[in-house]
């Protein structure tokens, strides 16, 4: 078998077989299979693209090039919950805490931010001590005895998928429904999960642009899991403005801790409860949606998912007086209040523009090593469909730097658009 023969057989559009997949990504993850092929294999995918079989095929290969956490016996059902990433997308930090005070354990690995869309550990990282490099060891036995964690993905999981999206990020690949599908589920089956709640965005701050696109990428993904084995569910969630108010780390630190004691935006607190349900349904804690929701409320009301959430913070070395008292959080050294320059309805927030600003104002990553400025960001105050007037206060910014306060000023209230006639509000998902 040669790799230069498979990659002909999928320009030429032919379907690969397992074996011809195993073959190629063991070859890639070992070295023997250089960058150029492994490139012009990618290319002929997103030229031409993959059976759902075959994407399985790929998935799994990925998975299984590195090493696969089994967490049965520390879990009777692990349940992962995956967001294809946006703008103000605090979810984990409620939806985790509150699955973990119905009975759920949930250990989920996330990540950094990358360009517009903000990172999970960077904004746990804002909390003083917080650690999100845990070992194997440490993960399991956090676990086992917290019932809850949220880390990095430091272990040795799916390497052939970090090989091949380092190529797909400089190849123009990255845009393949295929090649994005098994990512993602090669490391939520590496990771151990078996069962899977998908939030996948669509919209103007989504990688995702348009509905179809959305949900082509979840019902690919749904099939991986199926043919995998796993229980999935795919969610279409709406990303052409903000999620909640808070863009930028500690802001949505804050604003998670708000929501975690019954208050919150509304959209926000109304996402992670449908979240939430999902992942109590998928996890046996509840027998339908309904239900799933009323408990999720409850942990809220009650205050269980605020103290899984300090369980979580103070396990992994993060400062629990923060939860305790989020005025604690350092502020940006200027705030500033944005006022609507007319009356009218809001009729856009666009929701990229605004993730690119708070990138701009440090909140964010342009390359991997830059550093991250936890203060920074925006309050969006209000959503598409609202009634302003001319002078109400409109969105605030935090900025440690007064230029980039100037720019960030300028780029978000561009991201504004008001019209004189009613706007319809977003939905929450899609069906």
């Amino acid at each position: 078998m040669r790799a230069v023969d498979i990659i002909v057989k999928k320009r030429d559009k032919y379907e690969l077989t397992g074996e011809e997949i195993e073959f190629f990504v063991q070859g890639f993850t070992r070295g023997e299979i250089p960058d150029y092929q492994a490139s012009a294999l990618a290319m002929a995918i997103l030229l031409n693209g993959m059976t759902p079989r075959e994407t399985t095929d790929l998935t799994l290969a990925m998975a299984h090039s590195g090493q696969v956490l089994d967490l049965s016996k520390v879990v009777d059902i692990a349940v992962d919950k995956h967001s294809s990433g946006g703008v103000g997308d605090k979810t984990s930090l409620v939806v985790l805490p509150v699955a973990a005070a119905n009975g759920l354990k949930v250990g989920k690995m996330s990540g950094h931010g990358l360009g517009f869309s903000g990172g999970t550990l960077d904004k746990m990282e804002s909390i003083p001590g917080y650690r999100s490099d845990l070992s194997t060891e440490e993960f399991l036995a956090q676990l086992k005895d917290v019932g809850i964690v949220l880390t990095g993905q430091t272990l040795d999981l799916a390497p052939a998928d970090g090989k091949l999206y380092a190529l797909r990020d400089v190849t123009g690949t990255v845009q393949s429904t295929p090649l994005i599908a098994s990512s993602i589920m090669s490391k939520k089956i590496a990771a151990g999960a078996q069962a899977i709640v998908l939030d996948v965005k669509v919209g103007l701050g989504a990688f995702m642009q348009t509905l179809d696109e959305g949900r082509q990428l979840a019902e690919m993904m749904v099939s991986i899991g199926e043919l995998a084995g796993r229980k999935t569910v795919a969610l279409l969630s709406d990303m052409n403005q903000p999620l909640g108010h808070a863009v930028g780390n500690a802001l949505e630190v804050i604003e998670a801790l708000e929501t975690l004691r019954g208050g919150g935006p509304e959209d926000f607190r109304e996402h992670c409860l449908h979240v939430a349900a999902h992942m109590l349904l998928l996890g046996g804690r509840a027998t339908d949606l309904n239900e799933g929701r009323q408990l999720a409320e409850w942990a809220l009301i009650e205050g269980r998912a605020l103290h899984q959430f300090r369980r979580l913070v103070e396990a992994q070395g993060g400062d629990p007086a923060y939860v305790d008292d989020p005025s604690r959080f350092e502020g940006a050294r200027y705030v500033e209040v944005v006022e609507a320059p007319s009356s009218g309805w809001l009729a856009e927030v666009h929701a990229r523009i605004v993730g690119e600003a708070a990138v701009n104002l440090g909140a964010g990553r342009a390359k991997k090593d830059d550093p991250i400025d936890h203060a920074v960001g925006f309050l969006i105050h209000h959503k598409v469909g609202d009634r302003l007037e001319k002078g109400q206060p409109l969105f605030t910014v935090y900025a440690n730097d007064e230029k980039r306060l100037k720019t960030a000023r300028e780029t978000v209230l561009q991201a504004h658009k008001i019209s004189d006639a009613p706007a319809r509000p977003l939905p929450l998902f899609y069906n």
